[in-house]
């Protein structure tokens, strides 16, 4: 079955541009001070032969991405080669169809391929570039052909994933967990997205491994730029009401030092609540099971205020199988970036996982998808940040209004580069400022993503790829 309104692409555009920290991001046992972000133009056309430009951007954080003992450089040039390639393969890719049919079908068939070929190649670096990679190096090209198609239509995206426009139901993309009650059959993305989604959402603020946390720990080098730097001045400033502590899953005592002690940070300014964020490094859940009853016990109240904990395992589930329902059983436990897609989501929720946190970075297509299929099991969902700035902030917090999260989205570009994004936050200033612990999505509308990009006045560098069937 075909439709008129099928596209494909027939441009791609590929620019970098580059954006430094002011103060650093600690990732696991690395540390971020600068990124490269992703943004991507596409031009695609219906069978009618309708046209329009579309665009999507992502961060290449190189650290959260492609953890390992390569240095960062030659990783993050290789991300950089990857996009050219995909820009290409994207305009020659023969697919057809609604962005989601086409985003997964080039998921599948292409871009599998494409990281297979790349990481055989003869110059290809000691350690392969993950899947996890892969998907986000996709993803600002995904997200752009979503935002075209929205605007070759004349509305929003979100109101594209009907039986109206896709050609498949969701029993065409997914299955349901053996055993489960569930059928995708006729049921289109749709019916799980909020028709009418909030315009407010709470804000998470990110604790991060090196940020201070009160005015001892200044050592007189901080950046005098107006913005706050102590954790009790974010709160204040921001009226933060949520709290996402980054610990380092390798060293229990530091971990349960630093959870409590943001804790009693958070309980003294009006905080509500906490979330607990391992990096991956765990290999043993009793380690975290170690943590939660010390601070069930000593911390009552910490405990209750601590929300979720965010995936403190490896990211390779399949390689990684353990049985985490003891975690579980004490706090709701969230895969992150062991959830790629659907079909992982269905073995996490095996092992014991009880949410999912979403990322566009992973493309909006999996996103999307896998949203459809962690609300039908009964996961709790939840959308964290890539430390989205600029364009890519907005795909970001349109996907946690409208699938429903258990509580707001993490948001914390204005924390470590809030300068990069101020063309856009003249247009969007809800979006780049919290305020009252929430961020505003008022002024995102029209078409497609709503970017409202002819009032963003940002000069782009020249692009590096361009491609044209």
């Amino acid at each position: 079955m075909t439709k008129n309104t099928d596209i494909r692409v027939v441009t791609a555009t590929l620019f970098f541009l580059p954006v430094k920290t002011r103060v650093p991001l600690k990732f696991g046992p690395e540390t971020l001070t600068s990124v490269t972000c992703a943004r991507v133009r596409v031009v695609v056309v219906d069978r009618r032969g309708r046209t329009a430009e579309g665009w999507g951007e992502t961060p290449l954080s190189v650290q959260w991405v492609w953890p390992g003992s390569l240095p960062y450089e030659p990783r993050h040039q290789a991300l950089q080669e990857f996009c050219r390639r995909l820009a290409t393969a994207w305009v020659a890719f023969e697919g057809a169809g609604h962005p989601l049919e086409l985003g997964e079908d080039f998921q599948r068939y292409r871009l599998t391929e494409l990281w297979r070929e790349f990481n055989r190649r003869p110059d290809a670096l000691p350690e392969s570039i993950p899947w996890l990679a892969a998907l986000v190096c996709c993803s600002p090209f995904d997200l752009a052909i979503h935002d075209a198609y929205g605007k070759l239509l004349g509305r929003p995206t979100y109101t594209t994933y009907g039986p109206e426009f896709l050609n498949r139901d969701l029993g065409e993309f997914l299955e349901p967990a053996t055993g489960a009650a569930v059928s995708f059959r006729g049921r289109f993305p749709a019916e799980f997205l909020a028709a009418d989604p909030r315009r407010q959402l709470s804000a998470w603020h990110l604790v991060g491994g090196l940020d201070l946390l009160d005015q001892s720990e200044r050592q007189g080098d901080e950046p005098d730029d107006g913005y706050p730097v102590t954790l009790p001045e974010w709160i204040q400033r921001d009226g933060l009401r949520c709290l996402k502590v980054k610990l380092r899953g390798t060293d229990a005592a530091w971990d349960y030092a630093r959870l409590t002690r943001v804790g009693e940070i958070a309980a003294g300014h009006g905080v509500a609540w906490l979330s607990a964020d391992f990096n991956c490094t765990v290999t043993d859940p009793e380690y975290v099971n170690a943590i939660l009853d010390r601070l069930r016990d000593e911390h009552p109240r910490l405990y209750g205020m601590l929300l979720y904990v965010e995936q403190p395992f490896p990211y390779e589930l399949e390689a990684h199988p353990l049985d985490v329902r003891s975690v579980a059983a004490r706090k709701p436990l969230f895969l992150d970036e062991s959830a790629h897609d659907w079909r992982l989501i269905r073995l996490g929720r095996q092992l014991g996982w009880t949410g999912v946190a979403l990322k566009t970075c992973k493309t909006q297509t999996g996103a999307i998808l896998s949203a459809c299929w962690a609300r039908a099991h009964g996961l709790g969902l939840m959308v964290q940040d890539l430390t989205n700035p600029m364009l890519a902030q907005i795909p970001h917090v349109l996907l946690a209004a409208h699938v429903g999260t258990i509580m707001g989205v993490e948001t914390n570009a204005m924390q470590f580069y809030p300068e990069a994004s101020a063309p856009e936050r003249r247009v969007h200033p809800g979006l780049y400022l919290r305020r009252n612990g929430t961020v505003d999505l008022g002024s995102v509308r029209g078409l497609g993503f709503g970017y409202r990009l002819e009032e963003i006045q940002r000069e782009l560098p020249s692009p590096v790829m361009e491609a044209s069937r």
